[in-house]
């Protein structure tokens, strides 16, 4: 038998859910040269990590991980570790200067060629520090990919790279600039998803409104692409995150009014609503517009889930503006809020700017803030108790083997809150009706309405 069908990979994948594709195709590439993934790096002969380099504290879990798996290496000499990933894009020489430890560097333009890089460690045929300035990466429906999510859901990444220049991202500079995939492409791989089974296939991308500006004129857009996935799958779920505020056209919350498989849920990272502050961060949008499109919003869409995130303690943020960021929770009353403290990224701009706040005034407004939205968020709930909801059944509960778990179509895998079944009959990736018997602050509890329960 070829030795390399012999050999076992375990992955640690960091960050977000577009870094998750990544590690998907880099297992499908590896799977496909004869590899395994395992669950515990004691039986692998390849430990990788690929990691995230979004923000600090995201690099400092990362060399953790990192420093982890190489002292499981020390422990079995022939175990080689790889590192991939936006940490290895950003910082690359530096990392193989302070992590000798470490096999093979991969960034996030290259990683596809993998098993290639592996099977040449010791051979001095390639570096083992791939060059990070090469052509930018785009994968397509091709590209081999090991769905390392529940079998019944799925993330398809429609665009890579960004081209909003946000003044404390560097992803720009990380994954370059935007670069949507062709449409047919991103059809070919929706149905390959829903040929294994996928019931929620989750759209993912920097600015998913961005997607189809790179492609010209002419070229296709995010309603477009919609209207595609809507003829040609069968997908029940059909959910998107990350959507840009000034691109959420009225055309794209009407394509969701009028279909019901493609989930109310929107996911509009806002990051602050004062005008002092958006300015700063180099966000194209004032607060009397965000007023305009959340009125068009619960115009169209009235029953529409939102979720947000918010930085605090910006520069130059005052008091002041915390209190605007109050007044527009309690108005809005969204459904999802996460309330980040900023912290400065090497080499952007916000990093230079003036008056910075300090690490207890951003506490002490994120703790604010997210006591706000928790009372928020325990309304919503409670409002939920005695009423039908559908939900997508995700299997035993991570907190007692005694319930089930799902989520409703207004929660988001790995993000926001979840169900908890408590009796009925139903199997993993089923869709089924609930009732709702008690709220808590994120998540909800209830039971299955079984068929003979509703026409009774």
């Amino acid at each position: 038998m070829d030795e390399m069908m012999t050999k076992n990979v375990f992955i640690v994948s960091l960050g977000c859910p577009k870094n998750l594709v990544d590690s998907e195709v880099m297992l499908g590439t590896l799977a496909l040269a004869g590899y395994k993934t395992c669950a515990t790096p004691e039986e692998a002969q390849v430990l990788l990590v690929n990691t995230c380099g979004f923000i600090q504290s995201a690099a400092e879990e990362a060399v953790d991980e990192i420093l982890r798996l190489a002292a499981v290496k020390t422990e079995r000499p022939g175990t080689r570790l790889v590192v991939t990933g936006c940490l290895v894009q950003r910082y690359g020489e530096d990392l193989k200067k302070a992590l000798p430890e470490v096999d093979l560097f991969l960034g996030t333009e290259n990683f596809f060629d993998i098993a290639t890089r592996i099977a040449a460690l010791g051979q001095e045929i390639l570096p083992a520090m791939a060059d990070l300035s090469g052509q930018r990466f785009l994968m397509d429906s091709s590209m081999p990919r090991l769905i390392s999510t529940p079998s019944h859901r799925a993330y398809l990444k429609i665009t890579e790279g960004c081209s909003n220049a946000c003044s404390y991202c560097m992803i720009p500079a990380i994954r370059g600039r935007l670069r949507s995939r062709r449409l047919d492409d991103v059809i070919s791989e929706a149905q390959k998803l829903a040929q294994q089974g996928v019931k929620e296939l989750t759209l993912i991308g920097q600015d998913l409104t961005a997607y189809g500006l790179d492609l010209g004129a002419s070229g296709p857009r995010l309603v477009r692409l919609l209207n595609h996935l809507l003829s040609q799958t069968t997908i029940p779920w059909l959910r998107m995150l990350y959507l840009y505020p000034h691109r959420i056209t009225e055309d794209l919350l009407q394509v969701i009014a009028e279909n019901p498989r493609l989930l109310p849920y929107l996911d509009i990272p806002l990051q602050h609503v004062s005008p002092n502050v958006l300015r700063l961060m180099n966000r194209p949008f004032a607060k009397g517009a965000l007023d305009e499109l959340f009125a068009k919003i619960r115009r169209i869409l009235p029953h529409a889930a939102i979720r947000t995130t918010f930085i605090v303690g910006f520069p130059g943020e005052t008091e002041a503006d915390v209190k605007l960021l109050e007044e527009f929770m309690r108005t809005y009353r969204l459904d999802h809020v996460g309330v980040f403290a900023y912290s400065d990224e090497e080499g952007s701009a916000a990093a230079k700017l003036p008056e910075h706040c300090s690490a207890e005034v951003k506490e002490e407004r994120e703790q604010r803030l997210m006591e706000l939205q928790a009372e928020i968020s325990l309304a919503k709930n409670q409002a939920l108790v005695g009423r039908k909801v559908q939900v997508l059944v995700e299997g035993v509960s991570a907190e007692t083997d005694l319930l089930l778990e799902g989520r409703l179509a207004s929660q988001a895998p790995d993000i926001d809150g979840c169900v908890y079944i408590t009796s009925g009959e139903c199997a993993v990736g089923d869709i089924v009706d609930l009732m709702v018997t008690e709220a808590h602050t994120y998540d909800v509890v209830g039971e299955i309405i079984e068929a003979d329960d509703e026409s009774a």
